[in-house]
């Protein structure tokens, strides 16, 4: 896919995969108020690319809080609807969301994006905000691997994240990240595109938002 946005090396993570569920098991009490203000368009425009029809088979990857989960487990009252992260104490904040809205179709658990223990063939979406932003490179290949590994010839993947500004006023967070990478939760501006490609999968399309400067790219990819 051409989408126009040249593919740059960009940043190196700087939170070691060891260290990242602990940050957020930190982070997980104030998370929910900067996703409302910097990633609920993106997460938004994500689910509307998910196209979650009731029946589906669908896999969230870092689910976080249970933000984009709610409303997946909303749409799908019949099917499967899973969900893992990395952090506890993300997951205790999703299962509460859960429970408070009076959902019981969903299974969460803790996992790990390079490790997922789910068949092969099993999903028909895939959906993944926020995450390769603060994983080391090394690690993308192996992840969007077990992607294709455990969706559905024809399987959707969306994915949302921090891309690098396109906007004014958005060079803000890479500046921030330059000062203070905890201060970021350890993300950073990355495109993905040509990695999906590079990994088997047929970028659709690709999205930019930018909300409060804060710039996200949002992918629909299917499998090949």
């Amino acid at each position: 896919m051409d989408n126009g946005v040249a593919e740059t090396p960009g940043r190196a993570a700087q939170i070691p995969q060891d260290q990242v569920a602990g940050l957020y098991n930190r982070l997980a009490w104030i998370y929910d108020i900067w996703a409302a203000l910097t990633e609920s368009k993106a997460r938004a425009r994500a689910l509307a690319l998910a196209d979650i029809g009731d029946g589906d088979q669908v896999l969230e990857v870092a689910v976080g809080t249970g933000l984009a989960f709610a409303e997946v487990v909303r749409r799908n009252p019949s099917g499967r609807n899973v969900g893992i992260d990395l952090s506890p104490g993300m997951l205790g904040k999703a299962e509460g969301r859960m429970r408070r809205h009076g959902l019981g179709n969903f299974e969460l658990s803790v996992g790990n994006a390079l490790n997922i223990g789910e068949a092969d063939a099993s999903f028909d979406v895939l959906l993944n905000n926020y995450m390769f932003d603060l994983m080391a490179r090394d690690h993308w290949p192996r992840v969007l691997g077990e992607y294709h590994r455990v969706l559905k010839p024809g399987g959707r993947l969306v994915m949302s994240g921090m891309t690098p500004g396109e906007g004014s006023g958005s060079g803000i967070y890479d500046r921030l990240y330059t000062l203070s990478p905890r201060l970021m939760g350890g993300c950073r501006g990355i495109h993905m595109t040509g990695p999906l490609e590079e990994s088997g999968f047929s970028v659709l399309s690709r999205d930019y938002v930018q909300q409060m400067l804060f710039p996200s790219e949002i992918i629909l990819a299917v499998k090949e």
